[in-house]
């Protein structure tokens, strides 16, 4: 989703709230936008004391940007603003934090998201182009990624599959047993990667080793078009990992 088409999502959503024509909606949009970009006198120190209420998953939290940048997030919202951060786009947003207020790249990238989001444009899990993606971890009783990688032979998954949504366990059979598999890849350093496609969309396994004897199993989703399939493969793939966690347990 491009920048414009953010803010097209904006103001038809006015649009839709209060009954007025698109032009009209869109003429309050931009007043808005613009009078938060004008400078105002009535903002004092004492204003970024507020927190910033909300999630913060994929963004930065409300201590965290006081601990990293020494401001919370309605002082970093109020600089966006004045920036003109919803027009201008992610990228150059991020890009004015880091290079002119010197924020390191990854708070400012983080902040970015939580102001996007707070401002209306960008849900919970979505991402700056629009997509959506959701991730799905789990730590489990092995001590290596071979460990698990043996629970996704043939025979092995069947038995731990049989609870799991039979979409998501076809996707993995053609995954991992289709011709032009590549399967599992075990790196130098102990960690075990697979990627493979689902109806349009990407699943890609980190296998972890953790401390204890114990591993790391994430699932990431990607490039889903919206909530609601979210959502679903969210429930799909917490199901299907605490199979497999419990298959590995036995």
């Amino acid at each position: 989703m491009t920048r414009a088409a953010a803010l097209k999502k904006v103001i038809r959503a006015r649009a839709a709230k209060t009954g007025e024509r698109y032009t009209t909606a869109r003429r309050h949009v931009l007043n808005e936008l613009q009078q938060r970009s004008a400078p105002s006198a009535t903002i004092t120190p004492t204003i970024e004391s507020r927190p910033v209420p909300g999630p913060s998953r994929g963004s930065v939290s409300e201590a965290t940007s006081r601990e990293k940048t020494g401001h919370g997030l309605t002082h970093w919202f109020d600089v966006l603003d004045r920036f003109g951060a919803v027009e201008k786009g992610h990228t150059a947003a991020a890009r004015h934090l880091h290079d002119a207020h010197h924020v390191p790249g990854w708070y400012a990238q983080g902040i970015t998201v939580a102001y996007e989001r707070a401002r209306g444009v960008r849900a919970l899990n979505q991402r700056g182009d629009g997509e959506y993606e959701v991730s799905i971890s789990k730590v489990v009783a092995v001590a290596t990624a071979a460990d698990v990688i043996k629970a996704f032979s043939k025979a092995r998954r069947r038995r731990w599959t049989k609870e799991v949504d039979p979409n998501l366990s076809r996707a993995l059979t053609a995954a991992l047993d289709g011709p032009a598999s590549k399967g599992f890849i075990v790196r130098a350093d102990g960690q075990g990667r697979c990627r493979y496609k689902w109806d349009g969309t990407t699943v890609q396994f980190y296998l972890l080793p953790k401390t204890g004897g114990k591993l790391s199993v994430v699932v990431t989703n990607t490039k889903l078009s919206g909530a609601a399939i979210l959502e679903q493969r969210r429930t799909q793939w917490r199901t299907a990992l605490n199979a497999l966690a419990e298959h590995l347990a036995r």
